[in-house]
């Protein structure tokens, strides 16, 4: 119960926030802390927003796409009740405690970026998510496999890809979780960092399966999102589109085009090829972008100046 209530989000969010508020009021002078304590500020009112705009949407849109997105995982060949049923054991409670964890990392995540100077563009990165996740949920209301088969999510029953009507928020398609941990790995300047980001970043794929919260089709389209964020945040405009794109095309072809996916796996399989393809080559070049974890900032200043 203790535990439950420590890693309650709201009671993370305001711990965070209080800390913020002491760390800022430290030194006044830094004008980057005043940017951490609203960003805190915005995630605490944008969760509060984000329940109520959700729980309209689902009066606006009660037509939810989770069989598709089931039928979907069977095509892709991988299923997301299977991943789930093999981590109920052992694995569960770390899981379930690292997927609490998002709001921590995202202030961790700031600091790692502040000490490259990419404070501004990591929180501008939240924000794309924040403002454009929601359209998307619109586009694919979905509610995740716990909420649409309820005791039966481990096992849920052979269904036609069809919408059905179902009471609950649509925030299954894309994987939000997911999208914000690559974001971490699009900011990790060093390889310490990038080895954290990159473990957590699987961690977050399993525990958004394990928890019942997203199907694996899911994450797959959350990766391109991701990628837009990271480039939103850099501003960096046509990347930011080409991924957005992406991530629409996802959105588009599950809600007119599932039922051709679903029937031509090899379609659907190329497709998600592409994207973990394009998401790959995306944080290889981010990441030869940065100055190389083992060359410090004087060694390279000394070669840059060498003839």
């Amino acid at each position: 119960m203790l535990l439950g209530l420590l890693l309650n989000p709201a009671v993370i969010g305001l711990t965070a926030l209080f800390l913020a508020i002491v760390w800022m009021l430290r030194d006044e002078t830094d004008r980057t802390r005043p940017l951490l304590v609203m960003a805190l500020v915005l995630n605490l009112v944008y969760g509060w927003v984000l329940s109520y705009v959700m729980g309209k949407e689902n009066g606006l849109v009660p037509w939810k796409y989770d069989y598709v997105l089931l039928r979907l995982d069977d095509s892709l060949g991988e299923h997301a009740a299977a991943v789930a049923g093999f981590l109920q054991h052992s694995a569960r409670v770390p899981l379930f405690i690292l997927y609490q964890l998002m709001v921590p990392m995202m202030i961790v995540w700031f600091f790692v970026a502040r000490s490259h100077r990419l404070s501004s563009a990591i929180v501008l990165a939240y924000i794309a998510e924040m403002v454009v996740g929601p359209l998307l949920y619109a586009v694919v209301p979905g509610c995740g496999p716990l909420y649409a088969f309820h005791a039966r999510w481990l096992q849920p029953p052979a269904v036609n890809p069809v919408a059905i009507r179902l009471s609950g928020m649509p925030n299954a398609f894309p994987s939000l979780h997911l999208a914000t941990a690559l974001v971490f790995v699009l900011f990790a300047p060093t390889r310490i960092t990038r080895a954290i980001a990159l473990t957590f970043l699987a961690g977050t794929a399993l525990a958004t399966i394990s928890t019942g919260e997203h199907y694996i089709i899911d994450l797959v389209a959350g990766l391109a999102f991701g990628c837009f964020a990271s480039a939103a945040g850099r501003k960096r405009l046509v990347s930011s589109l080409l991924f957005a794109g992406l991530a629409l095309a996802w959105s588009l072809s599950v809600r007119f085009a599932g039922g051709f996916l679903i029937a031509h796996p090899a379609a659907l399989r190329s497709f998600a090829a592409i994207t973990v393809g394009a998401v790959a080559a995306a944080v290889a070049l981010e990441w030869k972008s940065m100055q190389p974890a083992n060359q410090p900032a004087e060694a390279a200043a000394t070669q840059l100046a060498q003839p």
